[in-house]
């Protein structure tokens, strides 16, 4: 089952047995992957690194990880992209996500509890419930209930103090998208990042460039982007007032960024969403 919204939001919900392995192989931009297993003897191999997942196993993944199947049996899978899980005003529980996709410096598994288990099974069914709803409310619905499903998920994360040290390239890529994305409305620059992280903007520049991903700067740019498409498409807020909460400091910068990336201004861009959401006229 998949969730398609007018701004590329995108979710995917899916019980995958060995028939269906070829879901895990499926490219997503920018995308975040929750593995549940349900059943014992399901063989990875993730980063060059063989893996098995016992029942009640679940595994936190990114686009950056090289994930190849080698056996599984029963696996409920879950995939969003960045655009969907964005769209929350509530900034304060990014923090979770950051813990279990971007915070980890090794690949982040936990272990239901007993005692939890009901709830992710509850939450699973309901889901699966709400994906077949067509409505207005559908998107609302399911970022309640992948925010829920995220915070069960990092509570019983903290509660394991599995945080090692020692950081990898791709930890570091992984680190520098968190801090995106808790910064992108005040920190603008690939040296902001960097200092940070304690690293320079060439080395980190060289650090994307070795992974064979995007720039640095084009990751800032594109939450930017993001983020001021979800407004236009979302909020009442006026242009000018969408282009100062990105951190703009005139309407003028930010139509040129705008109409640079999108190739459409961004009065364009919102009528034309406006347009796609007023009811089609019967003859």
């Amino acid at each position: 089952m998949k969730f398609l919204g007018k701004i590329e939001e995108f979710l995917q919900l899916e019980i995958l047995d060995p028939k269906k392995c070829n879901t895990l192989e499926q490219q997503v931009e920018s995308s975040l992957t929750i593995l549940w297993f349900t059943e014992n003897g399901n063989d990875f191999i993730i980063d060059g690194k063989p893996y098995t997942f016992k029942k009640g196993e679940i595994v936190f993944l990114t686009e950056f990880h090289k994930v190849i199947p080698k056996k599984i049996n029963k696996v409920h899978f879950l995939r969003f992209n960045r655009k969907f899980y964005c769209i929350l005003h509530n900034d304060s529980e990014v923090s979770c996500k950051g813990i279990l996709f971007f915070g980890a410096t090794q690949l982040p598994i936990i272990t239901i509890p007993n005692n939890e288990l009901k709830k992710f099974k509850t939450l699973w069914e309901m889901f699966s419930i709400e994906m077949q709803s067509n409505d207005k409310l559908q998107i609302e619905m399911l970022q309640m209930m992948l925010k829920r499903y995220l915070i069960l998920c990092a509570r019983i994360y903290k509660s394991q103090e599995n945080f090692p040290s020692e950081k990898t390239d791709s930890d570091i890529v992984r680190e520098f998208n968190f801090l995106v994305e808790q910064h992108f409305r005040e920190k603008h620059s690939v040296k902001d990042y960097a200092d940070l992280l304690h690293k320079s903007p060439k080395t980190l520049s060289n650090i994307f460039s070795k992974i064979g991903y995007k720039t640095p700067l084009q990751y800032i740019h594109d939450r930017k982007l993001l983020e001021a498409k979800r407004s236009l498409q979302y909020s009442n807020l006026s242009i000018k007032e969408i282009a100062y909460e990105i951190g703009f400091e005139d309407i003028q910068s930010f139509s040129r960024f705008f109409k640079k990336h999108e190739g459409l201004s961004p009065s364009e861009f919102k009528q034309s969403t406006v347009r796609e959401k007023l009811p089609t006229l019967k003859e």
